[in-house]
């Protein structure tokens, strides 16, 4: 069915936060290129673990020469302090079984750095027996969400804005 409804630019369009964007460069790196503070490579145009970057005489990386020294857009959010997504834990089954749930958060995290090392935890925080996990990126707290929903059942809440790109994530097991 055809509306007569006219559409403008002005109907798509919305808010966006423009300081969210900040600690990202404006243009494509020189390669290689090196974090000075954590150590990820900037190759192939991405950011990657130093283990994956590959070593020896293949054709593309023949001809090697230094690296230079720079901070990656993980390390620049964090000095800054933008948070990407909100991880909260709380429920008497936390209080109960605290250490397995932190192990797991830490491997999952770990995991996730290993496929984008841009993806990190940034901050814990404690607060009358809940748990507070700032990360770098909205698809880390939305990752360690579904593991704990995977691992430990209970309930979980993801809230997204769409405009300033923050996830929200919420477990909760009694």
């Amino acid at each position: 069915m055809k509306s007569n409804k006219r559409y403008t630019t002005q109907t798509f369009t919305k808010r966006v936060d423009h300081d969210g964007g900040l600690h990202r460069s404006a243009l494509k790196l020189a390669e290689p290129t090196f974090c000075e503070k954590c150590g990820s490579i900037y190759t192939d145009g991405r950011w990657a673990a130093k283990t994956d970057v590959p070593v020896g005489d293949d054709v593309k990386h023949r001809h090697w020469r230094p690296g230079k020294p720079t901070r990656c857009p993980a390390c620049k959010q964090m000095e800054s302090g933008v948070v990407g997504g909100y991880l909260s834990l709380d429920g008497d089954f936390f209080k109960h079984h605290r250490i397995d749930i932190e192990n797991l958060i830490k491997n999952e995290a770990q995991r996730s750095a290993e496929d984008n090392p841009l993806s990190r935890i940034m901050n814990w925080h404690e607060p009358e027996g809940k748990l507070m996990i700032e990360t770098t990126t909205e698809h880390l707290a939305q990752r360690l969400g579904h593991a704990l929903k995977k691992a430990f059942d209970g309930d979980v809440q993801y809230d997204f804005s769409h405009e300033n790109k923050v996830m929200r994530v919420s477990w909760h097991r009694d």
